[in-house]
């Protein structure tokens, strides 16, 4: 199970976290976050992979922060349609994960014209907010996932969580990483290198 830390934003405090080596490091490029990344992505080491998170960008944008950052990575978080998606992946040769609002009546039947479209599936809690809405969906919904499409597990997922993670690893499932992001901040875009230490160790546990 891979670890993404998303919503990275200060030039030091991302430095600082590489340290712990992360799988994805994620950048948030919707102007309306308070996660919102304003400068330059730091070089960091060839095993991170570094994910832009795009709310309804078009392929220009998206193409120029590619570029720009040298993203290994695209999230996109937004009502991208498939037609969206498969430009967008026939444009960049990177890894394209497509995020999806989950709550109790959401209906995985949706994926379906999705699932040629994108590498991963990524599911976060529905809210106001297009993500860091900071709580977790009913995990317990995933019994009805029948894809083999591997996904990422989102949505204000903290280390008091680490228990129900052992769990959903011993399943069918096939949760390929975790993402976490505000349940380890100080501030937003600000994160814990302790407490993300501690909830790695025990990831890996798993």
């Amino acid at each position: 199970m891979k670890l993404k830390i998303c919503g990275m934003k200060e030039s030091n405090n991302i430095k600082s976290i590489e340290n712990i080596e992360p799988d994805y490091m994620g950048f948030i490029f919707w102007e309306d976050s308070p996660r919102y990344i304003k400068d330059k992505i730091p070089l960091l080491k060839n095993t991170i992979k570094k994910t832009g998170v795009f709310v309804d960008s078009n392929i220009e944008y998206i193409t120029k922060a590619v570029e720009n950052h040298n993203l290994q990575a695209i999230q996109l978080h937004g009502n991208e349609s498939p037609e969206f998606c498969a430009k967008l992946m026939n444009k960049q040769n990177i890894e394209l994960i497509k995020a999806f609002k989950v709550d109790d009546s959401f209906n995985f039947d949706e994926l379906k014209i999705f699932e040629n479209q994108c590498d991963f599936f990524l599911f976060d809690t529905k809210g106001k907010l297009p993500g860091g809405n900071g709580s977790v969906f009913e995990w317990s919904i995933l019994k009805d996932y029948k894809y083999e499409k591997p996904f990422f597990l989102s949505g204000g997922i903290g280390i008091e969580n680490v228990d129900e993670l052992i769990n959903l690893k011993k399943t069918r499932l096939p949760i390929y990483a975790v993402d976490v992001n505000s349940k380890f901040e100080s501030q937003p875009g600000l994160k814990k290198l302790n407490l993300l230490e501690e909830f790695k160790n025990k990831l890996y546990e798993l």
